[in-house]
């Protein structure tokens, strides 16, 4: 069998751990019974030994193989990792993901995404991530009584992504460190409305606005100052006809939203500026989570 979850953006500027969308660029897992177990690594991670030591994903598969059959299988397990690990395009989200679905699939057991949505947010408390992995699009999400409850909107082929990956990884838990312990009322209010306004500007397909829309009081400028050079990323962007260019979760990655035409000149003007860093033109992914026989 075969599971594959894409990579998501979160945050997308005011909406902390609250918005966010699906990018084309993906995680898949081959897996079937084996006398032995054995996991093996392609793309990124595959140089990092730990990986296949100390493996979430088995953990998760495991935990929720043994729930649903109380069996003990041993299962040969292959990644073909696409998504930059600790770079703020949700890998974690796609392997916590990835090992429920294919722990059911295994099982036998099929599932709504929206039950595998909800186990997920036991190990990932912030839906902002998860819940685009699973459902694909744009997605705005909350959680009530340990229950994610979101709505989707199918983003158009006309659009694409462009994203700078930077050569250094920032860790969520330590990005979390550098915000404010509390905000004043006014930037309360500033980040409630601007995400009110990001999200009608989504669904009613209103790119115009967004650059306006996706303005940020919360997190963005404290953890764009671990990596200075970011602004001169947005700046760019925005400078050449970006529709909005925010820290992609808790970074370091920077996603920009522009019009198909303008993607190739905006990504090879910051491959020239970034020659370190990563830039990719990305479809935006309107399926999430897909299991292949």
């Amino acid at each position: 069998m075969i599971i594959s979850v894409p990579a998501t953006s979160a945050n997308l500027g005011p909406g902390f751990d609250s918005l966010g969308l699906a990018v084309d660029l993906r995680n898949k897992v081959e897996f079937y019974p084996s006398k032995f177990f054995s996991v093996s690594i392609r793309g990124e991670g595959e140089n990092n030994p730990r990986l296949k030591g100390n493996n979430l994903f088995v953990s998760i598969f495991n935990e929720h193989y043994n729930r649903l059959t109380k069996k003990r299988q041993k299962f040969k397990f292959t990644f073909h990792n696409q998504i930059p690990m600790s770079r703020g395009l949700g890998s974690s989200s796609a392997v916590i993901i990835s090992a429920i679905a294919s722990a059911h699939e295994a099982a036998g057991i099929r599932v709504s995404k929206r039950r595998i949505l909800n186990h997920a947010i036991i190990y990932e408390t912030h839906p902002d991530n998860i819940t685009p992995a699973v459902m694909g699009g744009f997605n705005v999400a909350t959680i009530e009584k340990s229950k994610v409850f979101s709505q989707k909107k199918h983003l158009p082929d006309y659009i694409k992504a462009v994203v700078v990956i930077p050569n250094k990884p920032i860790s969520t838990s330590k990005a979390r460190t550098l915000l404010p312990k509390s905000y004043s009322k006014e930037n309360a209010i500033y980040n409630l409305s601007h995400t009110a306004l990001s999200v009608a500007a989504f669904f009613n397909e209103d790119w115009e606005i967004l650059k306006l829309a996706s303005q940020d009081r919360f997190h963005q400028k404290a953890r764009m100052k671990t990596l200075p050079e970011l602004f001169s990323v947005q700046k760019i962007a925005y400078d050449s006809g970006a529709l909005m260019s925010t820290l992609s979760g808790s970074g370091s990655t920077f996603f920009s939203m522009v019009y198909d035409e303008d993607s190739t000149m905006l990504a090879n003007k910051l491959k020239q500026k970034f020659p370190n860093f990563r830039v990719k033109v990305l479809n935006f992914d309107n399926d999430g989570l897909i299991v292949e026989k």
